[in-house]
């Protein structure tokens, strides 16, 4: 058990369950548990890239409320990983099928977290599609195109650009040309083509995670 299930007087398995349905959601105690613990836990590289990847693209209708949302998006899009096991997400080599299938329940279940933070409410939709690939097969509804949502698409460049250049427990970090070809390479498949030419010319024009 975790602080964050006893509060909500459930356990991890019945939270897990698709059927379930929580009650109890307003419980103050167990949504600013969730909040901070995941706060403390997450990189704040992703933040960055995803806020400057938006700035590239300001020549777009984006308001400043979709400013605010994007950033809050960038800090707990993975916040469903509370709900996968550490024996998952810190395992050192590639996933089986089996666990990466578990592992794709974070869209899920960080949708249902979300759902009961107030102040994460309006991020949730987008917490939910955020492995949507821009070609259909990305998960957990199988959107393609501008069917995702763009703070997804927005995010989901930033994400893949933070894990190519960060040190992974089963792999060392990628060098930047490198990470150039793989985000070439997945344009028009996981990522929105001019989103990544954008993109791409901010690395080039000498972006760094700080």
């Amino acid at each position: 058990y975790n602080p964050f299930f006893i509060a909500m007087g459930t356990t991890i398995k019945d939270f897990l369950n698709p059927e379930f349905v929580l009650f109890g959601g307003d419980d103050p105690d167990a949504a600013n548990y969730v909040e901070n613990f995941y706060s403390k836990l997450h990189s704040k590289k992703v933040f960055r890239t995803t806020i400057k990847n938006a700035e590239l693209i300001k020549q777009d209708p984006l308001s400043e409320d979709r400013i605010a949302n994007l950033e809050l998006l960038a800090q707990f899009h993975d916040l469903g990983k509370l709900g996968i096991s550490d024996k998952i997400l810190l395992k050192p080599g590639p996933l089986t099928t089996e666990e990466f299938n578990e592992m794709k329940r974070h869209t899920e279940i960080g949708y249902k977290f979300a759902m009961i933070i107030p102040n994460l409410l309006v991020i949730a939709d987008f917490i939910l599609k955020h492995h949507e690939w821009w070609n259909g097969k990305g998960y957990p509804l199988g959107l393609k195109g501008e069917e995702i949502p763009l703070e997804c698409r927005i995010l989901s460049i930033a994400d893949a650009y933070d894990a190519m250049i960060s040190d992974r427990p089963y792999r060392k970090s990628m060098e930047v040309n490198n990470t150039i070809n793989e985000l070439h390479k997945y344009a028009g498949k996981q990522f929105d083509p001019p989103l990544v030419d954008k993109f791409i010319k901010l690395i080039k024009n000498g972006f760094e995670i700080k």
